[in-house]
């Protein structure tokens, strides 16, 4: 029998509101025992002092490239760098190629994520067939294999029939729609938020209405439907509000925000810094201080990093055509930290943003350290200074914004299934 033995740490599970110094002791990977003074022979065990224990983070927004794109990222590295960034689950999307829109792809991601794969992997399937727009997906298959929800991601479901429909045929299954909210028509050519930064840098803009547009057609189509509705990264003040108000109506919607979102600005673009593109676009300071205040009071559900690996040379190119998207999960933990020394939200609720939040947002099986659960445990230490080094992350892709920011706080032990996955000491 495998025992692991987690100790003296301070020990914090949203789910089960505990927050105390704890031991944990974990057997064939199951936590078993949670209290003051465990000993068991023949244990692991892992010193835990003047640390902080929790669930495994849970990140529903990710790109791990595979199959198709695996010069990007694939299943092996991506799942690499979850567990060094802390997390123990991650959702993938399914903008891979060719899409994950049928039974055998989903068979490949969730087969190779258990051959190679250092973390859980909650594959989302798309909506439509091809992510084109034109016909569903046999969302109930998709289930049935292990789909956790489904998404057209970055390319959204413009015509609102088609949604509709979407919304009808998952309900029944219980699957979430996550949708990526943009009206295409009106970002047209943007590739940075319009404001003055943009026109200053002769830029062309994507004004805030081409999410918020989108966000309560989608809203509006929950509240008809009854459909479990998911939005992913809502990046300005007219989103957030959009969802606190729909979520005040008892609509069954839940967003998220990224760490890029609440940290940067438009500013960030200055320059033509290519690691500072995105979609949607770094917003205005305005906008970032409402998605501060979402996650301060509920609106927002999840800290997701909407993790987007890009080879050099996607990046490395003119503003105009470079690829958005950005790497985050080994930076997530550090900036979400941030949030708590700011002041933002309290080390309670960054943790529910990052674990039991998330979990619940797609009803997935993992996110608490609860009697009986799968031991998924993240050991952090809120003090440790350490320099992000884009050429040292485990990641396949280094096109970060924080190449070289002044970091505190990181997880220095990653436990999947009651097995160390990753230790900073080794």
């Amino acid at each position: 029998m495998e025992k692991l033995i987690i100790k003296g740490g301070r020990v914090i599970d949203p789910a089960q509101n505990l927050d105390e110094t704890l031991d944990i002791l974990i057997e064939n990977g199951v936590v078993v025992s949670i209290g003051g003074g465990i000993d068991a022979e023949d244990a692991e065990v892992i010193d835990a002092t003047g640390k902080l224990v929790t669930p495994g983070l849970v990140d529903i927004h990710v790109h791990l490239r595979d199959p198709g794109f695996e010069y990007k990222e694939d299943i092996a590295s991506g799942t690499r760098s979850a567990v060094a960034g802390g997390f123990t689950s991650v959702a993938c999307m399914p903008n891979t190629k060719p899409v994950n829109d049928n039974h055998t792809i989903t068979s490949y991601i969730l087969q190779k994520a258990e051959k190679e794969g250092s973390c859980r992997v909650f594959p989302i399937a798309s909506i439509t067939k091809g992510m084109a727009g034109e016909s569903l997906t046999e969302m109930g298959e998709l289930k049935e294999i292990g789909c956790c929800a489904v998404s057209d991601d970055g390319v959204p479901v413009s015509n609102s029939e088609m949604m509709r429909r979407a919304m009808e045929y998952a309900r029944p299954f219980g699957l979430a729609i996550v949708t990526h909210a943009e009206d295409l028509a009106l970002v047209g050519s943007g590739v940075m938020n319009e404001g003055p930064v943009a026109t200053e840098l002769g830029l062309k803009g994507i004004p805030w209405v081409a999410e918020d547009a989108a966000t309560v057609r989608d809203v509006m189509l929950s509240e008809l439907t009854g459909c479990r509705l998911h939005v992913c990264h809502v990046s300005t003040k007219g989103s957030v509000d959009i969802v606190r108000q729909a979520k005040r109506r008892g609509v069954p919607v839940t967003c998220e925000a990224t760490p890029h979102h609440f940290s940067l600005t438009e500013e960030a673009v200055r320059g033509y810094n290519t690691n500072a593109k995105m979609n949607p676009p770094l917003r205005s300071e305005e906008d970032r201080q409402a998605v501060l205040a979402g996650l301060a009071d509920g609106t927002i559900d999840a800290i997701a990093t909407d993790h987007a690996p890009h080879h050099l040379d996607e990046k490395n190119v003119e503003f105009n055509i470079a690829m958005n998207g950005v790497v985050g999960l080994e930076t997530a933990l550090s900036l979400s930290l941030q949030l708590v020394r700011d002041g933002v939200i309290d080390l309670h609720r960054m943790i529910e943003l990052l674990t039991c939040s998330p979990a619940r947002a797609l009803d997935l099986p993992v996110g608490t350290l609860e009697i009986g659960s799968d031991a998924d445990v993240t050991i952090i230490d809120p003090d440790l200074k350490w320099t992000v080094d884009a050429q040292q992350l485990a990641s396949k892709s280094k096109n970060t914004p924080f190449d070289g920011w002044e970091m505190q706080g990181a997880a220095v032990c990653t436990v999947v299934g009651g097995k160390v996955m990753f230790d900073i000491a080794k």
